[in-house]
């Protein structure tokens, strides 16, 4: 039987290096956030976005649910913990940034069959000799318990996540054969990006 997977899309961020709204602005015809949700729903049966305290949710594609963090400023390990928590039924979610806008669904598609497929529960893309954080695919209960025993104890990075999961790392020969252009970890952090 196929995983129920849910999208769960970050976009609680201050976006200081950019200075402005940058999820609001316009890349290639839409807002920059529309074009992750975009993505994730060609792979996922639905799609989260974890907003900031207080954002509301309008202005995005039908369809999307959106969920407000708890507290400001925590860092992405507790917005992931709010999407996993609002993805209560899905076996399974992709985890990706609102400011990567060129993921590629097979990337993602592959990322879900190792899940599914191997005894783990977190997988991630190989970027040189690391595991990059974002996009991640992670089992929904073993990843909110993990999330939550990490925030009580001070932790706040998604790559503390990784480190203490199951974690099987797609090599970078396996996802760039999907992803030539390697546009599925690119991501905007500063005005110029918006052109790249």
């Amino acid at each position: 039987m196929p995983l129920l997977v849910s999208g769960i899309v970050l976009a609680g961020g201050r976006a200081t290096r950019f200075g402005a709204d940058k999820l609001a602005q316009d890349y290639r015809g839409q807002p920059l956030l529309h074009h992750a949700v975009h993505r994730l729903a060609e792979v996922c049966d639905e799609v989260i976005v974890v907003r900031a305290p207080g954002v509301d949710g309008t202005g995005l594609p039908p369809g999307v649910r959106t969920v407000n963090d708890s507290t400001e400023g925590e860092g992405p390990l507790s917005g992931l913990h709010t999407g996993l928590l609002a993805a209560v039924r899905a076996d399974a979610v992709v985890v990706a940034g609102g400011d990567m806008p060129d993921l590629r669904p097979p990337v993602l598609r592959e990322m879900l069959r190792v899940l599914e497929e191997a005894q783990v529960d977190a997988v991630s893309l190989a970027d040189g000799d690391r595991p990059r954080p974002l996009p991640c695919a992670l089992r929904t209960w073993p990843a909110a318990d993990m999330t939550h025993t990490l925030l009580h104890t001070g932790r706040r990075r998604l790559r503390d996540l990784l480190d203490a999961s199951r974690l099987a790392v797609i090599d970078e020969a396996t996802w760039t054969a999907l992803d030539p252009d390697r546009r599925t970890l690119f991501d905007v952090d500063e005005p110029g990006d918006l052109n790249r």
